[in-house]
């Protein structure tokens, strides 16, 4: 284990976590109290998020800025931190997104409202978000493998939560199990080797928790995969439930994770050093060193959950995404989620997804743009049903919009020539 930080710039101070999904935020905020920092994630978003956010804001932003400033404001307003003892986890990145501008954006609120002594973290996807610190090696492999061993316990979470017998089961075997892995991240082991094992330890409690839930998978669901804007399609509050609204009427999740777009942030560093010819350089040896050991550690992690993901495995290289992607957005043309978005789309049809929704923030330039290839796209994948909806946080009913949308799934599931891998288990047979 590394020392403990010390001195400038985070001693005496919390780094706070945008709650872009609460299990991911709540293993990082672990990771960082691991090597010493006091880190937690932001409490949970509310209407006064939203009054807050607005009353700072123009209206043009969209509204992952809007929550998230909001948030903020409110952990101030309130007292519940110092501004000179906090600080703001606030990743930037390159490329058409907004996202980029939030960083300098609610520093300048910050500062204008008297809370300019609030420190704001803004590592960018340039570096491959390394920029917070000397110990960010460290950091960004310990928060790596928190992230990815919560995305896990998310994912098996979906599996059994649309089948589970009593309602509220599900949930109450994950908060047990996240809590347990959290605390196996926050254990101040000895070495790599060591975290690694207590980190296995904590999933696999964690799948035995989720594993005894009791649940019927003898009637499989229509599977619908999500994508879109990262924060909108995480953060629960900001798209009003939209997973646990598709289980309602029916149908089962399969949502895209954290994992993803940091799989793509390390692939554009590479593709962006590749271009300057830099092919021979420490930069370069670097950005394949990380891409090799969060691989190996994302393969030791998934390790725990044996076959339960069968039909669910995510792309081994997001450059797969990105070809996927390519007959109808170029990588050198097009940026960022877009990309991700519209190569999932196809990837999600080709494991027998039944149905995509692409939620994204209102006005969005990804969901813009990926809305207009859809009907293509949907034509190439024999008629998949792919909706895109937009969230401006005024939470408007939209189960009339879903049960449309879940029509078409179970139309589409029952014509289908993309017959879907079953985990074991799973219906009355798996199927190949």
């Amino acid at each position: 284990m590394g020392a403990a930080v010390s001195g400038p710039p985070l001693a005496g101070r919390t780094v706070f976590f945008p709650s872009m999904t609460d299990s991911g935020v709540r293993a990082v905020a672990s990771a960082f109290r691991s090597v010493g920092i006091d880190a937690e994630p932001i409490p949970p978003s509310d209407d006064e998020t939203l009054a807050l956010g607005g009353r700072y804001s123009s209206g043009e932003e969209c509204l992952p800025l809007k929550v998230t400033l909001g948030d903020i404001l409110k952990l101030l307003a309130h007292g519940k931190v110092r501004p000179d003892r906090m600080a703001l986890f606030m990743p930037t990145a390159d490329g058409p997104c907004r996202f980029g501008q939030y960083g300098p954006y609610i520093k300048g609120v910050l500062r204008e409202l008297g809370y300019g002594d609030v420190l704001v973290l803004s590592p960018t996807c340039s570096d491959g978000y390394d920029g917070i610190g000397e110990h960010a090696s460290e950091l960004v492999r310990a928060s790596w493998r928190a992230m990815m061993g919560a995305e896990l316990l998310d994912k098996l979470l979906l599996r059994v939560r649309p089948y589970e017998k009593e309602k509220g089961a599900a949930d109450a075997a994950f908060k047990e199990a996240l809590s347990g892995f959290c605390g196996a991240v926050e254990s101040r082991g000895k070495g790599t080797a060591e975290r690694m094992r207590r980190l296995k330890n904590g999933l696999a409690r964690g799948r035995a928790l989720l594993r005894a839930v009791p649940a019927d998978f003898s009637v499989p669901r229509p599977l619908v995969g999500v994508v879109g804007e990262i924060f909108c399609r995480l953060n629960s509050f900001s798209n009003d439930d939209v997973v646990r609204k598709v289980e309602e009427a029916g149908g089962e999740c399969w949502i895209s994770g954290v994992s993803e777009w940091l799989w793509y942030t390390n692939a554009a560093r590479i593709r962006m050093l590749k271009r300057f010819r830099k092919h021979l350089t420490l930069e370069m040896l670097g950005a394949r060193l990380k891409w090799h050991l969060q691989h190996r550690d994302e393969r030791e992690l998934l390790s725990v959950f044996g076959d339960d993901f069968r039909g669910y495995e995510e792309a081994e290289d997001v450059n797969d995404i990105l070809e996927l992607a390519k007959p109808y957005l170029l990588p050198d043309g097009a940026l960022g989620e877009m990309l991700l978005s519209v190569g999932k789309t196809v990837y999600l049809h080709r494991k027998g997804a039944d149905g995509v929704l692409d939620i994204n923030p209102f006005s969005c330039m990804n969901g813009i743009v990926s809305e207009a290839v859809y009907p293509r796209l949907s034509r190439d994948c024999d008629g998949l049903p792919v909706r895109v909806i937009y969230y401006d946080g005024t939470h408007a009913d939209r189960r009339y919009e879903l049960d449309i949308f879940m029509d078409l799934v179970r139309e589409y599931s029952a014509r289908k020539k993309t017959v879907r891998v079953l985990a074991p288990g799973t219906g009355k047979a798996a199927t190949a």
